[in-house]
């Protein structure tokens, strides 16, 4: 199946689960990072529910925490 993952289309197998993507992909720290899947927003702790489809756009997300002046 063919998924759009962070801009560059990528050639994977069938029943692939996101949790499976992110260690395929390497992400670091995975635990703190957040994918969206066809922009809807969906935390770490769905990843292993989560079961990809073909043509399917994912983006990785890094919320970073700001400080004040």
């Amino acid at each position: 199946m063919k998924l759009i993952v962070k801009g560059e289309e990528k050639e994977y197998k069938e029943g692939l689960t996101l949790a499976q993507l992110v260690e395929l992909e390497k992400i670091e720290t995975p635990q703190y990072v957040t994918a969206s899947v066809n922009d809807e927003l969906l935390s770490a702790g769905e990843f292993e529910k989560t079961l990809l489809k073909d043509g399917d756009v994912l983006e990785f997300l890094y919320f970073m925490g700001g400080g004040g002046l």
